[in-house]
Parts: C-alpha cells; sequence; structure tokens
C-alpha cells in the first residue's frame, strides 16, 4: 500500500513536468492596414473619357494577344464613368464572360487600379474591400492612363486570371505608355 501511495504521489508530482510550459506571449503583428501611408494611394485624376477609335484600338490589341495564344476571350473598354464605349467577343467565348469583362473593366475605373490587387486583398485575408459596390477580386482590369488621367479601362475575361491579366495588358500597352 505504501508503495501505491508513493507511486501515485511520485506520479502526480510528475505531471507538471510533463506538461508543456506556458506559451510566452508574443507582441502580435503588426497590422499592416494600420501603416499610414504618406501620399494618397491610387490619387489619379480623372481625364477626358476615351474615344471610340481609341477603345477600339485598345479591343483589337486584346483580341489579337488573345488570337496568338488561342484563347477565346471577351474584351471590354469602359469611359472614366465606367460606361461602355467597346466591346469584342471572340468566336466560341464563355457567354458568362461578357457580364464578367464589363465588370473588370469598370471596377478598374471606378476604383482608379487593377482588379488584380483585390484578388490580392482577398489572397491576404484583406476581405474589407469586397464590402464595396463594384468589386470583382480576379485579375483582368487595368486602367487605361494618358498624361497621368484615368481615360477608361479595359478587361478581358475567359480564360484564367492570368490570361486575362496578359490579354488585358496587351490592350493597356496602347494606352499605357
Amino acid at each position: 500500500m505504501k508503495i501505491l501511495a508513493a507511486s501515485l504521489l511520485a506520479a502526480t508530482l510528475a505531471i507538471p513536468a510533463l506538461a508543456p510550459a506556458p506559451a510566452q506571449a508574443q507582441a502580435p503583428a503588426p497590422n499592416p492596414l494600420d501603416v499610414i501611408p504618406d501620399k494618397m494611394p491610387f490619387d489619379i485624376p480623372f481625364g477626358p473619357p476615351i474615344s471610340l477609335a481609341r477603345a477600339q484600338q485598345v479591343i483589337a490589341a486584346v483580341i489579337d494577344e488573345c488570337a496568338k495564344h488561342g484563347w477565346k476571350m471577351d474584351a471590354t473598354v469602359v469611359d472614366t464613368e465606367g460606361q461602355l464605349v467597346a466591346f469584342a467577343r471572340m468566336d466560341g467565348a464563355a457567354l458568362a464572360s461578357i457580364a464578367i469583362s464589363e465588370h473588370k473593366a469598370r471596377a478598374a475605373a471606378m476604383f482608379r487600379r487593377e482588379t488584380k490587387l483585390f484578388e490580392t486583398a482577398v489572397q491576404t485575408g484583406t476581405y474589407y474591400q469586397l464590402t464595396l459596390d463594384g468589386v470583382i477580386a480576379s485579375r483582368g482590369g487595368i486602367p487605361l492612363i494618358e498624361d497621368g488621367k484615368i481615360i477608361g479601362a479595359v478587361g478581358s475575361s475567359g480564360g484564367t486570371g492570368s490570361q486575362d491579366e496578359a490579354c488585358a495588358k496587351a490592350g493597356a500597352a496602347i494606352i499605357n505608355k
């Protein structure tokens, strides 16, 4: 009995030694949203809206890039207010991509940034941006900037995000030099 009692006492005393030590309190990681930038991000002024002729040049560049790779896409150019100026649908492009390409272009124009930034926000957990009307968290929407002013935006959809982005960038290169 004494041996049993001694064994139980030893086991009871040994348990705290086997338990993991309490974790040291670590300082929380800094929140990147707490950083205050010196300048206003995406503070690009709006200029006069893109003309139909220029919008059609952008669309042609998007379609040419897509065709080089055999990708079937929809391409949209909107003006500074996010209103449709030009659109093209390649033969066999997904019907759902019609609205998506327009949505990407509109978001890029209205928020004055590439839609890839919203995609990155989702991937890094910065979800507050998704509460805004008109956001699309998918790359392929790019503002068109001439003389430091936004004149519209281009959106491409129908492939993967990286394919959409490559085609939209080809179109944006007509204006963004």
